[in-house]
């Protein structure tokens, strides 16, 4: 199968997202990236709260990670402010603010976002209506805002039993148009509950992937996450997508590399929230629809590899059958 100006969607948010979307843009196929917007922590919440905007921080990670500029304009917009009244902003993080109230109107601020980084992709939010994003722990309580169940001020070792939406949000229209005549279909990797979770919920989205002429794909963390999947195998990440989604997943890609231990040691140091390599049950090397690749970078933290992971991407989406 040729991939020339085959039609790729992106969902998702975080950190991991942006990693995806730098291998594949290397690719010649068309990207559209459509991001979690529910943030409710860290400078996207701040500038979401003061000012009625929507979350920036997401479609900002997107954004520069499609950017065709110099490394020191990108240097410049990841800039974070340490001190002051600023302190804790990232400047990208502003200018997307700046052009929400500024314009009016956030498609007009996406399309002049685009023309100023030279984005040659879509990038595109998934809903534009104000949510909240709650999570049910196994005891009952009731879990408020994006940013609470992110970094959990409750025990963390309470299962999420189930998470939901306040006020419930549409799908943003052309990005609902997107999914539905997309080649392939990458969700992840991410946050399960916060970052994708917010996406799975979004009214519109379940419906138009149960309407896709793509391949649907997850790309599944390489480490668990206490507070969201303490000690979650491949198969419960699967199983809690599928059970939002309402639809199958055509294919789960898995890394197989396994870091040392002395590497996990730091980087653990550095994240203390991230508590272990995700298992890899036998049964599901067995499965088809599970495919493994060592997605891995070589060193430093335990990250996806942007060129490895798009490499096994690329891979699906040239494959003629479908798994079902």
């Amino acid at each position: 199968m040729k991939i020339f100006g085959k039609k790729i969607v992106c969902l998702g948010g975080g950190n991991g997202m942006p990693k995806v979307l730098e291998g594949l843009k290397k690719y010649p196929v068309k990207i559209t990236a459509i991001c979690a917007m529910l943030d409710s922590g860290g400078s996207s919440g701040r500038l979401r709260k003061e000012y009625k905007i929507l979350a920036p921080g997401d479609i900002r990670r997107a954004f520069i990670a499609l950017a065709n500029t110099s490394p020191a304009v990108k240097e410049l917009l990841n800039f974070r402010f340490k001190a002051g009244a600023l302190a804790g902003h990232n400047l990208a993080n502003l200018l997307i603010a700046a052009l929400e109230l500024s314009t009016k109107d956030y498609k007009k601020a996406v399309k002049i976002i685009s023309q100023v980084l030279n984005v040659k992709h879509k990038v595109l939010p998934i809903t534009i209506e104000k949510g909240e994003l709650c999570a049910v722990l196994e005891n009952g309580k009731i879990i408020k805002g994006e940013g609470s169940i992110d970094k959990p001020k409750h025990n963390g070792n309470l299962k999420i039993k189930k998470i939901f939406l306040k006020p419930k949000v549409k799908i943003y229209p052309e990005a609902k148009s997107e999914i539905e005549k997309a080649d392939l279909i990458v969700i992840g990797p991410g946050d399960l509950y916060s970052t994708l979770g917010q996406i799975f919920l979004t009214s519109g989205v379940k419906e138009a992937l149960q309407k896709r002429r793509g391949k649907l794909v997850y790309i599944l963390n390489l480490m668990t996450k206490f507070g969201e999947t303490n000690k979650f195998s491949a198969k419960d990440f699967v199983a809690e997508v599928e059970k939002y989604l309402k639809t199958p997943l055509d294919f789960i890609l898995y890394n197989t590399k396994m870091p040392s231990r002395e590497r996990i040691k730091r980087f653990r140091k550095k994240h203390p929230e991230l508590l272990a390599m995700v298992e890899i049950p036998e049964e599901v090397k067995n499965d088809p629809r599970f495919i493994g690749r060592d997605l891995l970078e070589k060193k430093g933290d335990i990250e996806h590899s942007p060129e490895k992971t798009a490499k096994a991407l690329i891979e699906i989406l040239k494959m003629e059958k479908v798994c079902k």
